[in-house]
């Protein structure tokens, strides 16, 4: 019988979601509603070290954010849970049945090392390796009594239990996206799987333990797991779990833009972009990182970006909504090589997907931006603030920059771009200025095909030429070159405001 598909997202809360974190939960959420499965949302927080208050409220936001929806698990209504607790913190009884199994079956041995031990053996041994060549020269069950096993922990001496890797042996790891991987066992240590000290198993067993009992059916996640992925296959086989072994596709890693190394926060604090989903602020070291939501993006514009960064389409298709992305995605198509982080890119999405959106919704996100510019927005129809960034918004990648592109249309200019000046308001513009002002004053159609009409015969009739008279008009009412067509302009301004800008450029630039 086949198996329903189920995937998990398994997160530590060690501080904020990496954007390379995203996208390996975006390709767990497509892959899943693709084959009518489930994603479950687990915390692997058995690293309490490193564990950031904030962290895992934050990991759900960023998922709810960018609508990958989550059918188990952490934030989710808890009757649609059936496989908790999906904390590992809060499963340490089931851990511990799974470590006295291994240990019962002779598939795992406690070793009393200490770290001063363990360091003068990497003194004395070139490369030493805690495995079958070393083992037996070590402080463990192995070359101990059960007595004296039993006395060591009876008298509270701090232990880790280490699992027996049989050497000389070949693993085959089936990979979906890389195809037969095939690793000598000769070069696998003998893994710490549980610690006393904190009373926690460590990754490798809890990531084996929960993804069986979870009934996880794909394993996909980043390449940097690869190189543990026989370690876990000689798990499950210790455990007897052959048959039920997920099937695993490790995605290829998200590259520094130069495609020089792995993606990292400094690289975006460096070059200028956000490499979190949104603004973290990092209750420990006091400090605030970027985000893309409050960079201004679309989260639609961040999930079709990050579909493509490893994952190629069958055609030149660029912009996916989620459902198309989910129509499409398969792991076939997934690179083995690394994508390299094109922030340019990123910004192209958001404008496409800015281009698409409702008017109508844009001028509600650009209504506090025209507050914190001192512009009372309540003094102007909605229709003209949504006519206005109809008419800019494809000048620009976000909201954010659509002050910048059409402030002159709320405030007149009080200043005159210097550049501007000197190549377009010539010696005559004045003069030029005062004969357009008395042909604007007497006309009543203020419509764009009456004053091109009116204004267009004037010029070549007085053969000023074109681009000297409505270069000067658009600083007199622009403060700049710069803007939309100028009858565009005048539209929104309106008569009496055009008239009054004009006067006031002749006053200031006679």
């Amino acid at each position: 019988m086949k198996r329903k598909v189920r995937v998990r997202f398994a997160p530590s809360p060690t501080g904020a979601l990496h954007i390379g974190g995203v996208r390996t939960a975006l390709y767990n959420y497509l892959f899943a509603r693709q084959n009518g499965g489930d994603m479950l949302l687990r915390i692997e927080d058995t690293d309490s070290a490193r564990f950031v208050p904030g962290a895992e409220e934050y990991i759900i936001e960023a998922l709810r954010w960018l609508h990958i929806e989550i059918d188990e698990g952490i934030g989710v209504d808890s009757s649609l849970n059936s496989h908790g607790p999906y904390r590992q913190s809060e499963r340490r009884d089931i851990y511990h049945q799974y470590v006295k199994q291994l240990l019962d079956s002779g598939n795992a041995y406690i070793a009393f090392d200490t770290p001063q031990e363990l360091e003068q053996k990497r003194n004395e041994i070139k490369n030493f390796q805690y495995d079958a060549s070393t083992r037996m020269q070590m402080r463990n069950s192995l070359t101990m009594t059960a007595q004296e096993v039993k006395n060591h922990i009876d008298s509270g001496e701090q232990y880790v239990v280490r699992f027996k890797v049989n050497p000389d042996e070949d693993v085959h790891v089936h990979d979906l996206i890389r195809g037969e991987v095939v690793i000598n066992s000769s070069i696998i240590d003998d893994k710490v799987l549980y610690k006393s000290a904190d009373d926690l198993p460590t990754y490798h067993l809890a990531n084996i333990v929960d993804d069986h009992l979870m009934e996880i059916t794909h394993v996909i996640r980043g390449e940097e797991w690869l190189p543990s992925a026989p370690l876990h296959v000689l798990l499950y086989r210790a455990f007897g779990w052959d048959d039920t072994m997920p099937q695993f596709a490790h995605l290829p890693l998200l590259l520094k833009p130069d495609g020089n190394g792995k993606l990292s926060k400094r690289d975006g604090d460096r070059l200028g972009f956000p490499v979190f989903p949104l603004e973290f602020h990092d209750q420990k070291t006091g400090t605030v990182s970027s985000g893309y939501r409050e960079s201004g993006y679309y989260p639609e514009a961040v999930i079709n970006f990050l579909a493509l960064l490893g994952w190629h389409a069958t055609g030149d298709k660029e912009i996916y909504s989620m459902q198309e992305l989910i129509n499409d995605f398969s792991l076939d198509r997934v690179s083995k090589a690394g994508a390299k982080f094109d922030f340019e890119k990123g910004k192209w999405f958001n404008h496409q997907y800015l281009q698409m959106r409702d008017n109508k919704l844009i001028a509600q996100e650009f209504i506090p931006i025209l507050k914190e510019h001192g512009v009372n927005p309540e003094i102007y129809p909605a229709e003209t603030i949504e006519h206005i960034v109809g008419l800019m918004k494809e000048r620009v990648n976000f909201v954010s920059e659509l002050w910048e592109q059409c402030n002159f249309f709320f405030v007149a200019p009080t200043e005159y771009d210097e550049k501007s000046m000197k190549k377009r308001w010539k010696e005559d513009s004045p003069k030029h200025m005062q004969e357009l002002l008395a042909l604007l004053k007497q006309q009543d159609d203020w419509s764009a095909e009456a004053l091109d009409n009116l204004i267009m015969p004037w010029i070549a009739e007085k053969e000023y030429g074109v681009g000297i008279v409505m270069n000067a008009f658009r600083i007199c009412l622009v403060g700049a070159a710069r803007g939309p067509h100028i009858w565009e302009i005048t539209d929104v301004l309106g008569k009496e405001e055009t008239i009054r800008r004009v006067e006031e450029c002749i006053r200031r630039n006679a």
